[in-house]
């Protein structure tokens, strides 16, 4: 059982079939309409002479402000390589040179070009749409669209199935959250309205650690418009390729190129400093035939990108914790596995490094899928001669979509910048994953990467390597992973 039919999920479809797995994909839309399908940036993989894993796994340990799992980062940047292969394998065209090579961008907090795109920045698009349609061609592969999980059944402390919102409950070998992030729950963000956080709470009440939740990463060029296009993300590889940004007189002030943290703060100093909504962006001599789809976009939006400047601020954009797993994408209820944002393996640290992520989505994919089809097998009854795991209601899995008030609430405290008392106002919140990242973000009494305290300003070497674990009915813990 998979669900979630992003990038993480369709790619750990295909290579648990290609293993010999039966496999039923749940989606909650029709295939190639997952959050995926927006995502602009590319995947990170050391592939130039200029480049190697070792310079990538620098990079990545430098952007996650002591926080990374060094084996974690490590896997990644060893096995991407293989990942950009086997997807071309597959079928995906990524973009190519005038001479034929790989043409590879520079993102923030990267020494070396290493971001393939495929459509400039409609990568997402691609992948989804060639992973969707390969996943529709796979016979052991039964998808199951416009469905969605309301509960993971465990049978003697293991995880056996899923109970979907069609009243069917269908038993698994292994479940893979492949869930995506919750982003949506701040009022201001780069995400769809579906980024929610479901599936961490699905894994919650059926008894798994979540890890890091206060860990939110805030993109620093989101458009501010009232037109429906507040929230659209400038890709940070526009900023690769020389945009710049600009403070109320016209001045850079920041290097665009440094790790997101430090430009997404940057951007908010200013607009406190100026009492503007928001900084300019300056892509007026950039190529449009790079970024085609954005250019588009803030053209809709009744912005010429080639004659005026962008504006631009901090937005939530990708949730750096999740389902605690180790580097194969188990949980810890046996049976259970999670892979793609709703996953935390510690690999993004307290800051992701810029394209990391569909990295991760198919190397830690391809990981759980290998690492279903050895797992030992199930034991107990089936799955319909049991219930699914109850929740009590401060933890209840399905809560539905948070309220406005939530989400301006968690934006206003538990944005870019947090204290105590805002943090406690959040543990009384009526929305359950509000709570819980509320509870994490007041163990972290410091000011590291995505996570900045009023109260606690300066980072603090008692957490360097320290992640922030939840389990249902427990105090917080901090862990250390090795």
């Amino acid at each position: 059982m998979i669900v979630g039919a992003g990038a993480a999920g369709l790619y750990t479809a295909l290579c648990a079939a290609r293993g010999g797995a039966d496999v039923v994909l749940v989606s909650a839309t029709p295939l190639a309409e997952s959050s995926s399908y927006w995502a602009q940036g590319g995947l990170a993989a050391a592939l130039s002479r200029e480049d190697s894993p070792a310079q990538h796994l620098v990079d990545t340990l430098t952007a996650g402000r002591g926080s990374v799992r060094e084996s974690a980062a490590r896997v990644l940047c060893e096995e991407a390589p293989a990942v950009v292969d086997d997807l071309t394998a597959l079928g995906v065209r990524f973009d190519a040179d005038q001479h034929g090579q790989l043409a590879l961008g520079l993102e923030g907090g990267h020494s070396a070009r290493r971001v393939v795109h495929a459509g400039g920045s409609a990568t997402g698009r691609r992948l989804v749409r060639q992973l969707s349609e390969l996943v529709a061609q796979v016979p052991r592969i039964e998808v199951l669209e416009r469905r969605r999980a309301v509960a993971i059944l465990a049978v003697d402390g293991r995880c056996a199935g899923v109970a979907l919102d069609d009243g069917r409950t269908i038993a698994g070998a292994a479940v893979v959250l492949a869930t995506g992030g919750a982003a949506a729950l701040w009022s201001r963000t780069t995400n769809p309205a579906g980024a929610i956080g479901g599936g961490l709470l699905l894994a919650f009440a059926a008894g798994a650690t979540l890890a890091d939740l206060e860990l939110m990463q805030f993109h620093p060029t989101a458009v501010v418009r009232r037109n429906g296009a507040d929230g659209f993300l400038v890709t940070e590889a526009v900023r690769g390729e020389g945009a710049r940004l600009l403070d109320a007189s016209g001045e850079r002030f920041v290097d665009e190129l440094a790790p997101r943290d430090e430009v997404a703060r940057a951007v908010q100093r200013q607009m406190i400093r100026s009492g503007a909504a928001s900084v300019d962006l300056d892509m007026r001599e950039i190529n449009p035939a790079l970024f085609p789809n954005v250019v588009s976009a803030l053209r809709r939006a009744g912005i010429d990108p080639e004659r005026e400047l962008v504006p631009v601020a901090p937005a939530a954009h990708y949730m750096m914790g999740g389902v605690a797993t180790d580097l194969h994408g188990r949980s810890t209820l046996p049976g259970l596995y999670a892979v793609g944002e709703c996953s935390c393996t510690g690999l993004h640290g307290a800051n992701r490094l810029a394209s990391n992520s569909l990295s991760e989505c198919f190397v830690f994919g391809a990981r759980a899928a290998r690492a279903t089809l050895t797992q030992s097998p199930r034991a107990g009854p089936e799955p319909h001669d049991s219930a699914p795991v109850t929740a009590t209601p401060t933890d209840a899995a399905a809560p539905g979509a948070p309220s406005e008030h939530s989400r301006a609430a968690l934006w206003r405290y538990a944005g870019l910048e947090r204290d105590e008392a805002g943090l406690r106002e959040l543990t009384s919140d009526q929305h359950p994953l509000v709570r819980l990242i509320a509870t994490s973000a007041l163990v972290r009494t410091e000011s590291r990467g995505a996570h900045q305290r009023s109260d606690f300003p300066n980072r603090d070497p008692a957490f360097d390597g320290r992640h922030v674990t939840l389990r249902s009915g427990s105090d917080p813990e901090l862990e250390s992973w090795s």
